[in-house]
């Protein structure tokens, strides 16, 4: 099996690592924050249209995400002087960038699955053998 390596950086400054930095990596890097971006990537939408596109999530967590991607200017809430009023989430151009991370991120597990996949099934053989019966 063929090894690539590439020239990554591993040390941080310690102002690289700042609360917000942590703080950011942490919401960005939830499920549920993850789903709600890609699904804004398709377009606004109503709060129930998202929870009907997010498989599992709940409403009070729906809502905790969306206003925490609001405050970290990822999303942006609309709301339309209707009666009853419409509300519309869509993603920001902040957003919009951390969408096409997102996308990267997901292109790099596809076209890593199957070294990934040979990984697990190595580590689990490995592991099995180590365990007592």
């Amino acid at each position: 099996m063929l090894q690539r390596h590439t020239e990554v950086t591993t040390e941080f400054r310690r102002d690289e690592c700042n609360p917000i930095t942590r703080d950011v990596l942490t919401r960005v890097g939830d499920k549920w924050t993850v789903f709600t971006v890609v699904v804004l990537g398709g377009g606004p939408k109503r709060f129930n249209e998202l929870k009907r596109s997010i498989d599992g999530i709940s409403q009070r967590m729906l809502t905790l995400t969306l206003r925490t991607l609001e405050r970290d200017g990822i999303v942006t809430r609309s709301v339309f002087p209707t009666v009853p009023p419409r509300v519309d989430y869509a993603l920001t151009p902040l957003g919009m960038t951390l969408l096409r991370t997102l996308k990267d991120l997901h292109d790099w597990v596809s076209s890593n699955a199957d070294e990934i996949t040979q990984a697990r099934a190595a580590f689990d053989r490995r592991s099995a053998v180590q365990q007592p019966l």
